[in-house]
């Protein structure tokens, strides 16, 4: 067996094996996956109020929101985390993966509110006038026509941002150790080889991101041929 097929093996072994290293890499990956829901979630309820706010005729509604996506959207997403737990959260005994939940989840919510209004204006005015016309409230019109039909319109979108998100949360580890990154960082600590750690959890974040593509692309499909019958 060549000397380089060894070496190889050598430190795969080293960086997975030996002293079960593996669940490092798996109890990260289950953070990550674990932040990464949880912040779309939150993002999600966050970006469908501001996007309200925003198409709101309200003036102090609309400045409400406008202020914060621009703020949100205007400034680091490490910077935001770190103000979060080391300012707003500095006395408030949180586990630190849902300090970045909050924080992944209110800085989605910026990028989600107008994926949301982008969906929301999609919609024909028609719809609106047909609700009305039905003699519907425009909340109800709004709940009941509109958003659902928005909803199923910002799907490739707001499975982009899902998986963007992914990948953000690896700044967590400016405040902990307990993602695939910090996995990483906790096994080149013990092994001293810098390449292996790192390049396994480039193929997971590949894998798992590729994965769930397919998923959201089938969902996509099965939502276009449902609205063709």
């Amino acid at each position: 067996m060549p000397v380089w097929v060894i070496d190889i093996l050598s430190r795969l072994n080293s960086t997975f094996i030996v002293a079960g290293r593996w669940k490092m890499f798996l109890s990260g990956l289950g953070y990550t996956l674990l932040i990464s829901l949880f912040s779309i979630i939150l993002g999600l309820v966050i970006g469908i109020i501001m996007a309200l706010m925003r198409l709101s005729k309200n003036k102090v509604l609309r400045g409400i929101s406008g202020i914060y996506i621009d703020i949100i959207r205007g400034t680091p997403t490490m910077v935001q985390l770190l103000i979060i737990y080391f300012i707003i959260f500095a006395k408030v005994p949180i586990p630190q993966w849902i300090v970045g939940c909050i924080a992944f989840g209110i800085n989605s919510g910026a990028y989600m509110a107008e994926i949301v209004r982008g969906g929301i204006l999609s919609i024909s005015i028609g719809q609106t006038e047909a609700g009305r016309s039905l003699g519907m409230t425009s909340r109800q019109t709004m709940s009941s026509i509109v958003m659902p039909q928005a909803m199923k319109n910002i799907l490739p979108a707001m499975g982009n941002e899902f998986v963007v998100l992914i990948k953000e949360t690896a700044v967590i580890g400016m405040i902990s150790s307990i993602d695939l990154v910090g996995a990483a960082q906790q096994v080149q600590s013990r092994t001293y080889d810098y390449l292996v750690p790192l390049l396994s959890i480039a193929v997971i974040y590949y894998a798992v991101i590729k994965i769930i593509s397919i998923v959201l692309n089938k969902l996509e499909s099965g939502m276009r041929k449902a609205d063709k019958r």
